[in-house]
């Protein structure tokens, strides 16, 4: 099989690479703008590399998509800074280009995976009647599932929400096209998941990186970790091998059950305040790495809208309902939080400028 992986060069799509490239069936076609986190398939006969950006690239991409039986298309701008910074540039890439290719993919008839974010969800209902539940802190409350649960974003003015809707509009969009049998269409919706290659450290030019990213850069560098809002809110983290695990099975489509279809990707029981994350860096960092001398950062907390601008809002919690993966592609996450957190801290913490080939040692949690 053919497959195209539009963003195949960034964190996500680079993992998805070195393991289809351990497969024989496949030839791989990776688009993107960067190639230093593929180093794994440098040379490699199945990979050809492709240089470009979709919002110049019109009529090469619609020949990629023609000469492909699969599009993988992971290109997005997922960093909270530029939701503030550049609005109408996040609904550009995520909305008016994704949906682009999803559109070529209509034109020549081939089926696509497209990478969505758990962001569509907005918030749970707590903060909206928190005076009325008995039990506020009941996962319940933050259990989201693909096909049933509503989605709750702020205002507006809040336009930290413009990149969730526009990942949400083109959710309903491809949906339409798959109720006019016009598109076999999968969405993922990936939960906070991290590990080697997740950003670039020093972070370059796309301002503030990931939170996980953040608080690595803080401790190798200090002096402090930064806690939004108080690092209240909590994610549930998940380790790329085993989102990888998961993203492989959609591709393989046993049967067709992916087939229109939305799955959540996520660890459910890794649940974690942004602040006891940190907390659980520190804590990780000294027992494995420290030397005993040098300063660890300290906790600071920094207003939302101080640290990323004005128009800044959050989601408080979300937890992923992962029956659908469960049932019909028979996944199972497998890393614990603390091995989710320390597995992702190895890669620059042994030593790693960000672009050494990331081999795991051991695949049992």
């Amino acid at each position: 099989m053919r497959i195209l992986l539009l963003g195949g060069g960034g964190f996500i799509g680079s993992h998805v690479v070195d393991q289809l490239l351990q497969r024989t069936d496949h030839e791989l076609v990776a688009y993107d703008l960067y190639d230093e986190k593929l180093v794994s398939g440098n040379g490699h006969s199945a990979l050809k590399f492709i240089r470009g950006d979709i919002r110049e690239d019109h009529e090469r991409l619609g020949a990629l998509v023609h000469e492909s039986d699969l599009v993988v298309d992971l290109i997005a701008h997922a960093n909270p800074s530029l939701y503030i910074k550049v609005p109408l540039d996040v609904v550009d890439l995520n909305f008016h280009e994704n949906l682009f290719i999803a559109e070529s993919c209509i034109k020549h008839s081939k089926r696509l995976i497209q990478f969505s974010t758990c962001e569509v969800y907005g918030k749970s209902v707590v903060p909206l009647v928190h005076d009325r539940l008995d039990d506020p802190d009941d996962p319940a409350f933050a259990r989201f599932s693909e096909d049933t649960t509503h989605m709750i974003l702020g205002p507006v003015s809040r336009h930290r929400w413009i990149y969730s809707c526009a990942k949400q509009l083109l959710e309903r969009i491809l949906h339409a096209y798959g109720l006019e049998d016009r598109l076999d269409y999968t969405i993922i919706r990936p939960f906070n998941f991290i590990g080697p290659r997740i950003d670039y450290l020093p972070s370059e030019g796309d301002g503030n990186p990931r939170v996980f990213s953040h608080f690595l850069q803080a401790i190798l560098d200090g002096p402090s970790m930064q806690l939004v809002n108080g690092g209240s809110q909590r994610r549930a983290y998940t380790l790329i091998d085993d989102a990888v695990d998961c993203i492989l099975r959609i591709i393989e489509n046993p049967n067709g059950v992916c087939s229109r279809q939305i799955f959540n990707i996520g660890s459910p029981d890794n649940e974690v305040s942004i602040r006891e994350l940190a907390e659980k860096m520190i804590k990780i960092y000294k027992r494995r790495w420290w030397d005993g001398h040098r300063a660890l950062p300290r906790l600071v907390e920094v207003d939302g809208e101080e640290f990323y601008g004005s128009g800044y809002d959050d989601s408080d919690r979300r937890i992923p309902d992962i029956t659908k993966a469960r049932q019909l592609l028979n996944w199972e996450p497998r890393y614990t939080l603390d091995e989710v957190v320390e597995r992702s801290m190895e890669y620059w913490c042994n030593g790693s400028n960000g672009s050494n080939e990331y081999n795991p040692t051991d695949t049992t949690p």
